[in-house]
């Protein structure tokens, strides 16, 4: 690929892509505040959000053209994690969150009470999990170990306790998923932050020079 070619992609993914994982994380919410406001039905304790754009939903658009914008920023997203990446294993975990940003659009496009929706729906938790996982550790090879152990936690035990814990309803297991990977994506600016002010502050492990 040219020079050129190679430039004109990383203007297209610069400096304001790096906050679309936190503008998703906002997005999520403010997605279902309006999507509940028009389903006053739905208790948190008892249902899963996914109903909110199901048959049952009024105004069911709300929640999933939500999803299917709120897919496109993680992939977005994504594409910045594969920029910003300094080894083999952080550009493996970029791969893995662009894929958890195309589960995540399917959702929307395949809303609860269709065939595809709980295999889309999981596998957009299980990609997000690995792609946390992965860039835990690629992030540890690159010498950030607190942060590289953090998030190798939350991508490991974080779904080990998702399974271990009886939850109320799906909507609370969906929303401790949520809070996971907005954790994620806050602490993550960090690293964008200093690999942008201070690049020399990186460096990769175990791999030639």
């Amino acid at each position: 690929m040219a020079s050129k070619e190679l430039d004109f992609i990383k203007a297209l993914v610069g400096k304001p892509l790096r906050l679309a994982g936190v503008a998703g994380a906002i997005l999520i919410l403010v997605v279902i505040y309006f999507a509940i406001l028009h389903n006053p039905w739905f208790v948190f304790t008892e249902h899963a959000f996914s109903d909110l754009g199901g048959p049952m939903a009024e105004d069911p658009e709300i929640f999933n053209t939500g999803l299917i914008l709120l897919g496109g920023l993680f992939i977005l997203y994504a594409l910045t994690l594969i920029q910003d990446a300094i080894n083999k294993v952080e550009t493996v975990g970029g791969a893995f969150t662009l894929m958890a940003g195309i589960f995540l659009t399917l959702i929307g496009v395949y809303p609860s009470g269709t065939t595809p929706h709980t295999f889309v729906s999981i596998w957009f938790f299980v990609q997000a999990d690995v792609a946390i996982t992965v860039w835990g550790i690629g992030i540890l090879l690159s010498g950030w170990d607190m942060f590289g152990a953090v998030f190798t936690c939350i991508g490991i035990v974080g779904p080990m306790i998702a399974v271990a814990v009886t939850w109320p309803s799906i909507a609370v297991v969906e929303a401790y998923g949520i809070a996971l990977i907005d954790v994620w994506v806050v602490l993550m600016l960090r690293v964008h932050y200093v690999r942008l002010k201070k690049p020399q502050a990186t460096y990769v492990r175990f791999e030639p020079q």
